[in-house]
């Protein structure tokens, strides 16, 4: 169904699934066995894009209301080992033996991630109707956490806005419209289909890991662009943001549009922190995409490797 009034974020409600009352995934039913075998049977194996940035201490993350920052420590070190003895292990052999080990703390959206469907929601409920009184327990959500996502194999394709407009990067706090997004897609010469993988390239990763040149005031896409894109067929939407959407929002009344648009009423997930350089560079506007995500139970959003297959010339 149409929305109404696509720019305006007040006044919503989370959507029911059109898949069932026990569903967790979203337009993620889109994909099915036919989908999946006709994306591996059109990709070029020989080519490979790998959309996805490495972690490190310092790298640019969510921390502006407290989340905490990727941080990794050594938990075992061959000469540690040595100094301080392991248990019912001999010197001799933590002598002989080199033992690494680490730990990590971060948050969940951290690097390249995906955002689920508990993500984000209104008035205490979440896409199709969960509620935070009956499906979060103390340290998580019991329904449509990372743990349920399966593996995504999926048409892709991109939109290369900064190339559109002709820079580098897309200015500050620029508003993608659906304008935009036709105008692009005509320029590219390329089509959405039904469940389709939309990565969307402002050019910001150009930036990275600078994180006042590439976190502060992204470009990104307004809600009525992210009604558009869902209503053409986009099963998720990604971008080489960390939010996907322009910021701050231009909208008074919701703080979070986009987000809360894909997540609460169109059950599509987010994709962030892309790296879209390569893709952009080869002039790579439809391939296989390919993801998995970590399946932590109930987790808001989870670390992710996409992986791009450009399609075969026909």
């Amino acid at each position: 169904m149409a929305d109404n009034n696509p720019s305006s974020g007040a006044g919503r409600q989370v959507a029911t699934s059109p898949y069932g009352p026990d569903d967790q995934i979203g337009r993620l039913n889109l994909m099915t066995a036919r989908s999946r075998a006709e994306v591996i049977a059109n990709i070029d194996a020989s080519r490979m894009f790998d959309l996805s940035v490495d972690y490190f201490i310092g790298m640019p993350s969510w921390q502006l209301i407290g989340d905490p920052p990727y941080q990794i420590w050594m938990t075992h070190t061959p000469s540690g080992n040595v100094l301080e003895g392991l248990p019912g292990i001999a010197r001799e052999m933590t002598e002989y033996i080199s033992y690494s080990g680490d730990a990590m703390t971060m948050y969940t959206h951290t690097g390249t991630h995906i955002d689920t469907l508990n993500h984000y929601g209104y008035h205490g409920s979440i896409y199709n109707n969960f509620t935070e009184k009956e499906h979060l327990g103390s340290r998580h959500w019991r329904v449509s956490g990372a743990d349920k996502m399966p593996p995504i194999v999926a048409r892709g394709i991109l939109l290369d806005f900064a190339a559109l407009r002709g820079v580098d990067m897309l200015p500050d706090r620029y508003g993608i419209t659906p304008e935009d997004v036709e105008e692009c897609l005509a320029a590219q010469g390329v089509e959405i289909r039904l469940g389709d993988v939309v990565l969307v390239r402002t050019g910001r990763m150009r930036a990275w890991p600078d994180a006042e040149q590439w976190g502060e005031n992204p470009p990104g896409l307004t809600r009525a662009a992210a009604v558009h894109l869902v209503e053409s067929g986009a099963m998720i939407v990604g971008s080489d943001t960390m939010c996907v959407e322009q910021g701050p929002s231009a909208d008074p009344d919701n703080y979070t549009p986009v987000h809360t648009y894909l997540l609460a009423e169109a059950g599509a997930p987010l994709i962030e922190v892309l790296d879209l350089e390569e893709l952009a560079e080869s002039r790579v506007y439809e391939f296989g995409f390919f993801a998995a995500c970590l399946r932590l139970r109930g987790a808001t959003g989870s670390p992710l490797r996409p992986w791009a297959f450009p399609y075969r010339q026909e």
